[in-house]
């Protein structure tokens, strides 16, 4: 138990000596580092509402919550906030790409990347794979795009895929709250 303690211990001094240095060898500040993508996620912080324009539940109310964490790095997406219903999606960058990680009410947590760079007005994710299904012909989102209306309008399209095809798309249209 000693041992762990003091592993634990050394692994915080560590990181917080790296984020206290904030440099690396090239000069360049890891939770500074710009991706345009990312940076147009960061703009999304705060609260939206919106409806399910088509899907299973066409015109239901959305409300979608977006806070930027782990040191400017990574943007969470939570859909239905404090409900029962309620999906995380984590999105940040891996190099030149944009990596997206939805944790589903499905059960399962299919990860996506957009490749290279983004116009701005639109960033689409493709499925890479997913944690918790015993296949790819299990039922899952496989794609998703965010349409950067303006700067208070969102539009998001999730393509669910069962049986190793497109079974269904989700639209949804956000307001930024205000």
């Amino acid at each position: 138990m000693k041992a762990l303690t003091a592993l634990t211990g050394l692994c915080v001094t560590l990181a917080l000596v790296a984020f206290a240095n904030g440099d690396d060898k090239n000069g360049a500040h890891h939770s500074g580092a710009k991706h345009p993508g990312l940076e147009q996620f960061k703009l999304l912080a705060g609260e939206w509402v919106g409806k399910e324009l088509s899907g299973m539940h066409a015109g239901q109310e959305v409300r979608v919550r977006y806070k930027v964490t782990a040191a400017g790095s990574t943007v969470v997406e939570t859909i239905m906030p404090d409900s029962d219903h309620e999906m995380v999606t984590m999105i940040h960058p891996d190099g030149a790409d944009l990596v997206l990680t939805h944790y589903c009410m499905l059960g399962n947590q299919p990860e996506m990347k957009a490749k290279g760079k983004t116009d701005g007005h639109e960033i689409a994710f493709k499925f890479v794979r997913a944690g918790n299904m015993s296949s790819d012909k299990d039922m899952h989102m496989h794609e998703a795009t965010y349409k950067f209306v303006d700067k208070d309008t969102l539009q998001t399209e999730w393509v669910l895929f069962q049986g190793g095809k497109a079974a269904e798309k989700v639209v949804f249209e956000l307001k930024r709250k205000k």
